[in-house]
């Protein structure tokens, strides 16, 4: 249950610690004293988007912290452990959200957390209706949830949404599959067009490059024989002729002062590294005098590799990866019965594993569902409903859906001798928030959850029949620890603990308090409930506690 709650600066609580016993735990307070701000902080803890509105005035950030103390903290733990969070500790659960001006921060477990991780805790930790929340219980998916949990087969439909996705999966890809089977012959043709043309060219990875150098050579083949030969004949005519003159006048001044023999040999070194040189040159420049048929074997090679990398391309392992998908493409489409039939048979047998969970479910529901609309009309009848009718109707459907076999529908009838109608077509806002209290008891045992919390959902009654009200809170306060926000007496006298909200003004500011009325004070508060004093609506109010 929720043992501790605290505020700061939310609104028009200044500081508000609130400890909260087991069973029905009543609310009251006059009206604008502020007990929605409890409901706000609640809606914080679980997630909601924070309004920097909610803010005290004057105040950079409020707080709320809650703590939760689990009879079995493994759900709330698996949670935590998939997003790194450290586990309850004792079963105790501590959520704190800061809301500031600038920025707002959550932990849980005294770890950082994000607003998804405190929605995933809060579906399993509160469970909160305000005057309008009851209008789930006229979703028909809300309603089947409901039949499901009442009759036991919640874990049957998880496997069955598992399968069904499964099915799904297929199917889709058994479609996809059929509408391709057929490429077209003149896809076809294009395709085995394009293996051809490639194929023909005899690709070979790592080609290019060598290629393109080959293609520089032979298309300039003209300018670098004439480059070459210039060469050429500067180092004949001019360098080496020079180079032996200078030679020979070397060896002379080395005859007559041995001293410069080094240099002598250095210049003989230097006219045999031109003679060499040129003959390189004149080499290169034979082996440029190129076959023309060479020539125009390299451009069109060159052409032709150009010409399949702009259409298949951009690079030549693009090319022959193309190749090799319209290969494997034609190669499909001529196996494609084949694989359609063993698309079609992962289909059909993951049908018939749908349809036996679907008729297990099924089972469940058709046993179940008479017995829920007993016990919800007995409920009813309680809640001052004595000859309404209530049924749950279910809806057999020729093929499996997201849910199973059936459709449901809950049918209410609130007078009689008239037809039962769905709940979203008959039921006013008073009728369908009794309609739902009946439904929460007959499903008390069944719901998980740990904290109810009723705000002001008894605001469209009639007084004769809040007493009823409240004692079928009380009755789920048995099972459930349960917030009751009520302006009627008759409800907060059935309560096990009942907490006044006021509001004061203090230096010209208006503070909410929340104060724990027991005793002499509970009954003044019963009586102002009441709507005033005298000896007799004091009397009333004790005889509503006793």
């Amino acid at each position: 249950m929720l043992t501790l709650l605290k505020i700061r600066n939310l609104a028009l609580v200044d500081q508000l610690e609130w400890e909260l016993g087991s069973g029905l735990v009543g609310v009251t307070g006059e009206t604008g004293a502020g007990k929605s701000v409890i409901v706000g902080a609640l809606k914080l803890v679980l997630g909601e988007r924070a309004d920097k509105g909610l803010i005290r005035t004057g105040e950079e950030q409020c707080k709320v912290e809650a703590i939760f103390n689990l009879s079995d903290s493994s759900a709330i733990d698996a949670i935590l452990e998939e997003v790194g969070l450290d586990p309850c500790d004792e079963n105790e659960l501590i959520i704190r959200r800061v809301v500031g001006t600038s920025s707002n921060k959550q932990f849980v477990n005294n770890g950082a957390a994000t607003l998804g991780v405190l929605r995933k805790i809060g579906q399993h930790l509160v469970d909160l209706h305000g005057p309008h929340d009851h209008q789930s219980l006229l979703s028909a998916e809300r309603q089947l949830a409901m039949l499901d949990a009442y009759s036991g087969a919640v874990k049957d439909l998880a496997g069955y949404r598992e399968q069904w996705a499964s099915w799904r999966q297929a199917a889709d890809d058994y479609e996809t599959a059929r509408a391709q089977r057929e490429i077209g012959d003149q896809e076809k043709e294009l395709l085995r067009f394009q293996v051809e043309e490639i194929d023909s060219a005899e690709l070979k990875p790592g080609e290019e490059e060598e290629l393109e150098e080959r293609y520089r050579r032979t298309s300039n083949a003209s300018r670098l024989g004439e480059l070459a030969g210039k060469a050429v004949q500067l180092l004949s005519t001019t360098v080496n002729s020079g180079l032996e003159e200078l030679q020979r006048t070397v060896v002379e001044l080395s005859s007559i002062d041995p001293a410069i023999k080094d240099l002598s040999d250095e210049v003989e070194g230097a006219n045999i590294q031109m003679q060499e040189l040129e003959r390189g040159l004149a080499d290169y420049l034979g082996e440029l005098e190129l076959d023309p048929e060479e020539v125009r074997e390299v451009e069109g090679r060159f052409n032709l590799v150009e010409n399949l990398k702009r259409k298949y391309g951009p690079g030549l392992e693009d090319v022959i990866e193309h190749a090799e998908e319209a290969r494997q493409r034609l190669a499909g489409s001529d196996n494609r019965e084949e694989y359609l039939k063993g698309l079609k048979e992962c289909v059909d047998g993951a049908m018939k594993t749908l349809r036996s969970r679907a008729r297990k479910m099924s089972t469940k529901r058709k046993k179940h569902a008479t017995a829920l609309a007993d016990e919800v009309r007995s409920h009813l009848v309680d809640l001052g409903f004595k000859q309404a009718e209530f049924e749950v109707q279910l809806e057999v459907r020729e093929e499996p859906g997201p849910y199973g076999l059936e459709n449901v529908e809950y049918l209410f009838g609130p007078n009689p001798g008239e037809p039962l109608k769905p709940l979203r077509q008959v039921a006013s806002s008073g009728e369908i928030s009794r309609v739902m209290l009946a439904v929460k008891n007959a499903l008390a045992d069944q719901d998980s959850t740990p904290l109810m919390v009723f705000d002001e959902i008894d605001a469209n009654v009639g007084g004769e029949i809040a007493r009823a009200v409240g004692e079928k809170m009380a009755s789920l306060g048995e099972r459930h620890q349960v917030v009751s926000i009520t302006h009627f007496p008759q409800v907060a006298a059935v309560a096990h603990q009942h907490f006044l909200v006021e509001k004061r003004v203090e230096g010209g500011r208006s503070i909410s308090s929340l104060v724990e009325v027991a005793g002499e004070e509970r009954v003044d508060e019963l009586v102002r409930m009441l709507g005033g004093g005298g000896i007799e609506v004091r009397e009333m109010a004790k005889s509503l506690l006793s």
